[in-house]
């Protein structure tokens, strides 16, 4: 009888501990969460990301194809309680950095130097250094967690290929025209050292924008929100930058000389 009773009372103290204790959980304030039951995730009703303002950036085609079904979402606090056939799934939702010529799926060694190599319209070689600041969507956590089995490699492949091709395809914007003969002069003097890895450079603003701008559909397609782009440099090879410098020194001198001859007609 006592052997019964000793038993009992440890199959209620482990079942206490097992599925009462173990299921109580908090979430940071830097995380979110999601529970799933039996495999399904909480749902809001018949909310679908295509109802959300994360649509806004996608094209109708692609509001078919990445129509996810909106989550309930854990807010940070707790403690909270789940039952054993339920499972919570927790995500860091603070901005994060990465280095823009890192590959998710071979990470390797990477230093602050390493860069992505694209190809400009003139059929040069440049190196681009930078970084890319992220944070996952909590309005599409479902893409994130459940739909895209490594988020960061799809959001990675998709701003690489948009800044090659921005890079391979950009042209400076064209400036006001001229007012007088020096200006004019400058505009020939332009136009002849009219290599694209200087218009890149002085554009890096503008490309920053325009990659924020193509991007912005990534919290709808995989449930990532790039903050920003940060583009800190655009380097062709060695070879190329001694003849730019030269280039430049020659531009600078002539345009000099413009202004020295101009002020002496004056």
């Amino acid at each position: 009888m006592i052997t019964l009773l000793g038993c009992l009372v440890g199959f209620i103290a482990w079942f206490l501990v097992r599925y009462l204790l173990a299921g109580l959980y908090s979430v940071n304030q830097n995380e979110r969460a999601v529970k799933t039951s039996f495999g399904r995730a909480e749902r809001m009703a018949d909310a679908m990301t295509a109802d959300s303002p994360i649509a806004m950036g996608l094209s109708e085609e692609e509001k078919r194809l990445y129509n996810y079904p909106q989550l309930r979402v854990i807010e940070p606090g707790g403690p909270y309680f789940k039952w054993p056939w339920e499972e919570i799934h927790k995500v860091n939702v603070s901005t994060q950095t990465i280095n823009m010529a890192m590959d998710p799926e071979n990470p390797g060694d990477l230093s602050d130097e390493s860069v992505l190599e694209a190809v400009t319209k003139d059929q040069l070689n440049t190196g681009l250094k930078g970084q890319i600041r992220w944070h996952v969507s909590q309005r599409n956590l479902y893409a994130y967690l459940f739909a895209i089995k490594n988020p960061i490699i799809h959001v990675m492949g998709y701003f690489v290929s948009i800044l090659r091709e921005r890079i391979a395809n950009f042209e400076a914007p064209a400036g006001a025209a001229p007012a007088d003969a020096a200006a004019l002069h400058n505009v020939a003097a332009t136009a002849v050292t009219g290599i694209s890895i200087n218009d890149l450079r002085k554009n890096l603003s503008d490309i920053n924008e325009h990659m924020d701008r193509e991007c912005s559909a990534s919290a709808g397609r995989y449930g990532i929100f790039l903050d920003a782009s940060l583009i800190t440099g655009i380097d062709p090879p060695p070879e190329v930058e001694s003849a730019l410098a030269a280039i430049n020194t020659a531009y600078n001198q002539v345009s000099s000389d413009i202004s020295l001859a101009q002020a002496s007609a004056d």
